[in-house]
């Protein structure tokens, strides 16, 4: 499902700003942009994302700044030395008066030392980051819920349209029997009008009989009706339900194709395509459901 969800948080010199995109895929998989040197963090962002979420594509972006403090640097006098050294020697080989600013020594390479900055303790600022994080996500839960909503709308309309086209095939299947055992009475009776026959009653109502068992999908009905049922109390339940209603979805192709097979009707068949093409539009939007 998609959703878009970003938090920030400052406390104790630290700026955490983090984004959280998910597009729709059947499955899960992650990929997270973390600030500088905070890769450290990456297994604690994937774990609490991975609680939050079970299907999608998403995309953690995470951005911090540390205020730095004035112990993090140094001076490094040795070298402020030796770059003062060199340079009064130029300065007296080349016979020139100049001094030499304290500022300008101190913009040269090596002369402060960023040591503290480097060796920061980046686990020390997980748990502002996962503040934020889980804000991001909440905001992303919450995004995802409303078009949850709405795709919850759509998939009772396809299951009402499922059962409408049901109701009707259950309807017809008595009229196919009966317009088939008609058909073989007439048949026959042309047949042996020329050798001054007759048919055996018996005969045709054990043919209409076979006929009615092969062509009977009140079992298909029935189930098919359940899975309607179970799909439209599964949509209801608070908790993750997008691999069950895969499942339902599934076997509701299953029924609807043993219908198809067994009724050999022009009218059933296209009760089962309008059926199966509810059915198909369900699975579409089921396969990024949470």
């Amino acid at each position: 499902m998609t959703g878009f969800g970003e938090a920030h948080c400052q406390r104790d010199g630290l700026a955490v700003a983090v984004e959280v995109r998910s597009i729709n895929s059947r499955y899960f998989k992650l990929a997270i942009r973390s600030a500088e040197g905070y890769g450290a963090l990456e297994p604690l962002i994937e774990g609490l994302v991975r609680k939050c979420v079970r299907r999608g594509t998403i995309q953690v972006n995470v951005r911090i700044e540390r205020s730095h403090l004035p112990e993090d640097f140094k001076i490094n006098t040795e070298v402020v030395r030796r770059y003062r050294s060199q340079i009064e020697g130029l300065q007296q080989q080349w016979n020139l008066h100049e001094t030499v600013p304290l500022t300008t020594l101190l913009l040269l390479p090596g002369v402060v030392d960023e040591g503290g900055c480097a060796i920061h303790d980046v686990t020390a600022d997980w748990p502002a980051v996962e503040q934020t994080l889980g804000a991001a996500l909440e905001n992303l839960a919450q995004m995802r819920a409303e078009e949850g909503r709405a795709m919850a709308v759509s998939l009772r309309a396809n299951c009402a349209a499922v059962a409408a086209a049901l109701e009707q095939i259950a309807r017809r299947v008595p009229l196919v029997v009966e317009a088939y055992r008609t058909k073989i009475e007439e048949r026959l009776k042309r047949t042996l009008a020329g050798f001054d026959a007759t048919v055996d009653p018996a005969d045709v109502v054990k043919e209409v009989g076979m006929m009615a068992e092969k062509a009977d999908t009140s079992e298909e009905v029935v189930r098919l009706q359940s899975h309607l049922d179970q799909f439209a109390a599964t949509i209801e339940l608070p908790e993750s339900a997008g691999r069950k209603l895969e499942f339902l979805t599934q076997e509701m192709f299953r029924e609807a194709n043993t219908i198809g097979s067994k009724a050999g009707d022009l009218e059933i068949a296209r009760h089962v395509i309008e059926i199966k093409s509810a059915i198909e539009r369900n699975r579409e939007m089921i396969q990024n459901v949470e």
